[in-house]
């Protein structure tokens, strides 16, 4: 038996969240040894295709656990949105537009960004990958989705760290 199958909610909740900060871990280390190796825009390039991948494998597999059904349109995607492992170590939420024919993504804090500048760093230039990282997911969920970045670094941030916004052109739901 697992040593998983005999933890209590509140230690298994506490591995989901270990688990989840050595997975951001992991990208951050992978990107500055890519970095140092290969020069910013190399490693930018390499990230913004793993994201790719990562994406639309993350998207597939939270569809398939928590049985979202493909071409759900914008309410898949907000759900599968919350169901991401971004969403055990960053604060998020989602905003629907009054028709609800947007749907608004933000990332309110970033734990990449927080210890970037707990560190002296400047904000990691993610719009680049974001854009392709959430473009990815939001078509993996359902194809017709179109996304559109409103603001992440090296954006200026308007109190969030980033936002995306997700429609369906001529679906209002």
């Amino acid at each position: 038996m697992s040593v998983y199958a005999s933890m209590s909610r509140e230690e298994l909740l506490r591995a989901l969240e270990a688990f989840a900060k050595n997975w951001l871990a992991h990208d951050g280390c992978w990107f500055l040894v890519a970095e140092k190796k290969l020069g910013l825009e190399v490693a930018m390039e390499l990230d913004a295709r793993s994201w790719e991948r990562f994406a639309a494998a993350e998207a597939r597999r939270v569809m398939e656990v928590f049985e979202i059904p493909p071409c759900g349109g914008l309410e898949a995607l907000e759900r599968a949105l919350s169901l991401r492992m971004y969403a055990l170590v960053n604060e998020q939420h989602s905003e629907w537009s009054a028709d609800r024919s947007r749907l608004r993504f933000v990332m309110d804090r970033c734990r990449v960004q927080e210890t970037r500048r707990r560190k002296g760093l400047p904000d990691f230039p993610c719009r680049p990958v974001g854009e392709v990282e959430f473009t990815t997911f939001g078509r993996t969920v359902d194809p017709r989705i179109e996304t559109t970045c409103v603001h992440c670094p090296p954006d200026a941030s308007p109190g969030a760290a980033c936002a995306w916004e997700f429609i369906i052109p001529g679906v209002v739901s």
